[in-house]
């Protein structure tokens, strides 16, 4: 019989990647296009992390704009951020990190707050989708992080071996905390919260680090 293969399951933005221009683009096309002062860098990392309709209620908040104009909002910013991929980069040895994971048997998978279609677009443009049995996004269940579900799903569909999830924020801890789940941060994210005062297993700053931490949480 076939041993599990154990599992390591990543958030996305702020840890794989660094999407924030991208994102930052795409709503300052929308909030120009009406009149108001764009976002900057900062503003759009402080948004990041609970999901497209929070981040533009939280631009519409810092921009004046009522809450009942914020579906409008939301839906034209959708419309940009599938296609929102040319300004953003992988953080530096994710790519070859990755393969190493899976070069040592490691299945892995995407739990991300980001909805499905312009995380299907990153992945691709990126050739990062290649690496990842599961992507489970936030419009994949009617709850997202950090409720538990996503990422019991995303383990769920690795397999059945143990689980660590890796992620860059305080709603990632929460998560895996919530979920029962081993947690490495990711130092170097888009993390709110000082690093210190959120709980993790692990934490690193260079994905050089990551396949020993996988190997010491994980076992083997």
């Amino acid at each position: 019989m076939t041993s599990p293969a154990n599992i390591v399951v990543f958030d996305l933005d702020g840890t794989l990647i660094d999407s924030a221009p991208d994102i930052r683009a795409a709503a300052n096309l929308v909030l120009v296009a009406r009149g108001h002062v764009p976002l900057s860098l900062a503003e759009t990392h402080q948004f990041i992390g609970k999901g497209a309709a929070n981040f533009i209620a939280q631009m519409c908040v810092a921009r004046g704009i009522p809450a009942d104009q914020s579906a409008g909002y939301l839906e034209a910013f959708l419309e940009h951020y599938v296609s929102a991929v040319t300004e953003t980069t992988v953080y530096p040895h994710v790519f070859e990190t990755l393969a190493q994971l899976r070069s040592i048997g490691l299945v892995l998978g995407i739990c991300t707050n980001k909805p499905l279609k312009p995380t299907q677009s990153v992945l691709a443009h990126l050739g990062l989708d290649q690496f990842f049995t599961a992507v489970v996004a936030g419009d994949s269940h009617s709850v997202r992080k950090p409720d538990p579900l996503p990422l019991q799903d995303a383990i769920a569909q690795c397999g059945t071996g143990r689980a660590l999830y890796v992620g860059d924020s305080e709603i990632d801890a929460e998560t895996a905390a919530r979920a029962g789940q081993p947690f490495a941060l990711f130092a170097q994210g888009y993390n709110n919260t000082p690093l210190a005062d959120i709980p993790h297993t692990a934490r690193f700053d260079d994905f050089r680090d990551l396949p020993e931490i996988a190997k010491r949480v994980l076992g083997g």
